[in-house]
């Protein structure tokens, strides 16, 4: 994991044609998992813009870039946060939360119009775009050793609620996903879902 997690930092800043990458790059892919509980330490200041950094670098439609991130690390506030989610105790062992948000409309000329002015737009591929940069960040997540759990937000309503009002998120914003992070026992294995069956080659 520390080699992981040391290449990985090595190409953030860099691109890497070394042979072995494509390895360790598919080792870490396979080696993630779903992990629900924690130590409580704190995660460092520079370890998580790195997480949120590989994040960033998620595909998006249009480059259109919908996401952004509060990082919670303030447990007196999670009741009310997340009031109500069954999560909680994943919440409250990790070392922070990660909202991961979207904005719906992007302001920006249209593609008809590409040197004309800002007007609002509806983003149809917010999901899309939300989904990969959940997975990078729990891809980065694995790389340096630590544990994440994806946990849905949108679009439950009672979820979404009190995390849209407690932050003060915009109207356009959604709350997508939530993602504790931190240190665990490494118990947790990662599931084997290689599964041939499902490939298709040519057609159905």
């Amino acid at each position: 994991m520390a080699a992981a997690a040391m290449l990985f930092g090595a190409c953030c800043t860099k691109q890497c044609d070394t042979p072995s990458v494509s390895g360790v790059v598919m080792e870490n892919i396979l080696n993630r998992k779903s992990v629900r509980s924690y130590n409580g330490d704190t995660i460092p200041a520079n370890v998580m813009e790195d997480l949120l950094r590989a994040a960033m670098a998620a595909p998006s439609g249009r480059d259109w870039r919908p996401w952004s991130f509060v990082v919670l690390t303030d447990k007196s506030q999670y009741e009310t946060i997340f009031a109500g989610n069954h999560n909680m105790q994943k919440f409250m062992e990790s070392g922070a939360v990660v909202v991961i948000c979207a904005d719906t409309i992007h302001m920006g000329p249209t593609r008809d119009n590409p040197d004309g002015p800002d007007v609002p737009q509806v983003n149809h591929l917010w999901r899309d775009d939300l989904g990969a940069v959940t997975e990078n960040l729990l891809l980065a997540v694995e790389a340096y050793g630590l544990g994440a759990c994806w946990t849905a937000c949108y679009p439950f309503p009672e979820t979404m609620k009190p995390v849209k009002e407690s932050l003060g998120l915009p109207a356009s914003v959604v709350p997508y996903a939530v993602v504790p992070i931190g240190y665990h026992d490494g118990t947790t294995q990662p599931k084997d879902k290689w599964d041939p069956a499902r490939v298709h080659y040519g057609r159905w």
